[in-house]
């Protein structure tokens, strides 16, 4: 694979001309965005972490609006990433126009990853940063950068931890961007994920405690699209010890889903697919919603994506 920069560098746009996007923003954040962009420009190149969400895609398109063809996308490849994930990230790149490589990863060699403890995330992101960091030196990209944004400063994100320890950059905390701004300036950018939900990692659905496997990642994959193709978007599938599956849906769809066609298609296929047992939340669906099984220093975890 050639990661090589072939092209002359550019010189860093030292202003910017919001009249440039395609529709106003607020002033504070048109300025947040400005600096955003002013502070990019002033690095030699980047390797963004770029996973499609909505957060990684705003950087992308930041880092391709600073710095051109001295920015580089970057997705992990892993059996951790959903049916569905990898083409997005391919046409988004495609879109913003920014050079898009695919990285494997192999987080499920690490004994860490595989435990499934409060920190597994730290483990995912530390595979994930090694790898960059050896994919930037042969490219030559002198830095890499983060989708984390102000918000998540709040959350308990372990991987947060292994960004600080490769020097990982993270434009938009730096810019005060938090989540719902990042959201306005996708719309702002035409960027099509800019209403895209929460889209964490497959191994997220796997309760703290209970081994992370291939087999287990295929079997969550699986049942989460078949009952995206019944209609019922956005959806989880969590599984918990006993191999029992906790199917977390919007509440509009929880009436459908109990309907007693529907409810034994899904028990039938997800029994199929290796399930012992097949359990609807009532509370319907929520994100990070197995942080609540834990305590981290003597306090319940906040949600996290």
């Amino acid at each position: 694979m050639d990661v090589s920069f072939n092209t002359p560098q550019a010189t860093p746009r030292d202003r910017f001309d919001m009249s440039e996007l395609s529709s106003p923003l607020s002033a504070e954040l048109s300025d947040k965005t400005k600096h955003l962009l002013e502070q990019l420009a002033k690095l030699e190149s980047c390797a963004v972490a770029f996973s499609a969400g909505v957060d990684s895609t705003v950087v992308a398109k930041a880092a391709a609006l600073a710095l051109g063809s001295r920015a580089l996308a970057v997705t992990a490849v892993s059996p951790s990433l959903a049916t569905g994930e990898l083409a997005q990230a391919r046409q988004l790149a495609a879109l913003i126009g920014i050079r898009h490589l695919e990285l494997p990863t192999a987080e499920m060699g690490r004994e860490g990853y595989r435990q499934n403890g409060p920190d597994r995330c730290y483990h995912c992101k530390s595979e994930l940063y090694t790898e960059l960091e050896q994919l930037a030196k042969a490219a030559g990209v002198h830095c890499i950068l983060n989708g984390a944004n102000v918000d998540d400063l709040g959350d308990y994100r372990p991987g947060l931890a292994a960004a600080a320890e490769h020097a990982v950059l993270s434009p938009l905390v730096d810019a005060g961007i938090n989540k719902q701004e990042v959201r306005e300036l996708a719309r702002h950018w035409s960027l099509p994920v800019w209403d895209k939900p929460a889209s964490p990692c497959l191994s997220s659905r796997i309760a703290y405690g209970e081994e992370v496997t291939e087999a287990r990642l295929r079997r969550i994959d699986e049942a989460e699209q078949f009952l995206k193709s019944l209609g019922v978007a956005p959806c989880r599938v969590r599984l918990h010890p006993g191999e029992l599956a906790r199917i977390e849906a919007p509440l509009e769809l929880l009436a459908r889903l109990a309907e007693p066609e529907t409810r034994e298609l899904v028990s039938r296929r997800l029994r199929e697919l290796g399930f012992q047992f097949v359990t609807l939340d009532l509370l319907g669906l929520q994100s990070g919603s197995l942080n609540q099984l834990l305590q981290i220093g003597g306090g319940a975890v906040e949600k996290s994506e």
